[in-house]
Formats: C-alpha cells, structure tokens, sequence
C-alpha cells in the first residue's frame, strides 16, 4: 500500500472492523451493568475498542480498532473527518432552522454547526434530515435538533469519512480493506508531514 507515492508499514496486528450498531447497544467496550456493548458483536481477539460515540437511542456506522493513532484521527475535532446521520423528526423543519444548523446552534457546552444539513424528504408532519458534523460531542446531533424544538424519532450513521455501507444489516460487522483504511488516514487532516505512517492489517 502506498500513499503520495511513498509505501506504508504494514502491521499485522492492527484490524479494522466496520460494525452497523443496532439501536439499544452501548458503544462501549464494558459496561458495569451487564448492558449489551458493541464489542460483543465482533470476535473477542484481539481486542479492539469503539471509535467515537453513538448513544443508545441511535443506530449505524462505527469503527472499532485497536489502531490509536487512527481512533484519535477519526474522534479529535482538529482532523475534521466528517460523518453524515439521517435524523427523523415527527416535526416539519423549516429552511430557517437549516440556517440555523448550518450557522450554529447554542448548546449547553458551546455552539455546535453542521458541516451541511438538507431536508431530504416531508412526510405529513415528519422530516428527513441529512446533517453532516466534522466533530462527534455527546448526542450533538440530537441536542441540537432538540434546541430547534424537534424530538428525534430515528438517527443514523450513514457515513464515517469516506467509509459508506448501505448493504450492512444491523448487528453486522466486515473488516475494512486496506484501501478503506487508507482512504481514512488521508481523510484526517492536518496531513501527513506531522503525522505517523498509517498501517494496515492488510
């Protein structure tokens, strides 16, 4: 594998797991309360942990990985990967409060911005929503729309960077490809020249 034309170190240790997580499983890699947790949907070895959160309530994308420096690249607000959810509301959303997305919402712990928001589809009183973020604070998405005056009914990870999976169920897990991996470590940013070599267990 090779990026800007100069080759990457393979590890055969590291593995790359991409898990559609069902509603009313943790993204956790343990649980006091016995809940059920992401990582026991995926082998047990070796041992790999959640990238970035997803509560409960909510459903789709995540990556699990024993890679650091990659979790850290895909979570820390200062690379800016972005991930997409489609979020139903029960309620119309105006084009106003798309601005507002767009333009920032007040949230408890600072203003929160969506990277990009589209009303996809109305349903009588319902919405469909597309908002894509470039950082992942606890239930940022739903906090937001809950600020604008919508409950959310459905949110999904559709999107983690580049890594798209519409064929997987949920509860379902595949390794990434060494192409897939790479594609993630050039969606991090700042780039490569103050950053390790990423690896690859492919």
């Amino acid at each position: 594998m090779e990026i800007d034309g100069a080759p990457l170190p393979v590890n055969p240790d590291l593995v790359y797991y991409l898990l559609y997580k069902p509603v009313g499983v943790l993204s956790t890699a343990s649980d006091p309360g016995d809940r059920d947790i992401v990582t026991d949907l995926v082998p047990d070895e070796p041992r790999v942990f959640p990238v970035g959160r997803l509560d409960a309530g909510s459903e789709g994308l995540m990556i699990l990985t024993n890679d650091g420096d990659l979790a850290l690249r895909l979570t820390h607000p200062r690379y800016g990967v972005e991930k997409s959810y489609t979020v139903l509301v029960g309620t119309p959303v105006t084009d106003s409060e798309v601005r507002n997305l767009l333009a920032g919402v007040e949230l408890d712990d600072g203003v929160a911005r969506a990277v990009r928001a589209t009303v996809v589809a109305r349903h009588g009183e319902s919405s469909l929503v597309e908002i894509v973020m470039a950082e992942g604070r606890k239930r940022e998405v739903r906090r937001m729309m809950a600020a604008l005056g919508h409950d959310v009914e459905r949110l999904v990870r559709t999107r983690i960077g580049p890594i798209v999976d519409s064929d997987l169920a949920a509860g379902a897990w595949r390794r990434l490809t060494g192409d897939e991996v790479r594609w993630l470590y050039e969606a991090a940013h700042p780039a490569w020249e103050d950053a390790p070599n990423p690896r690859s267990n492919q």
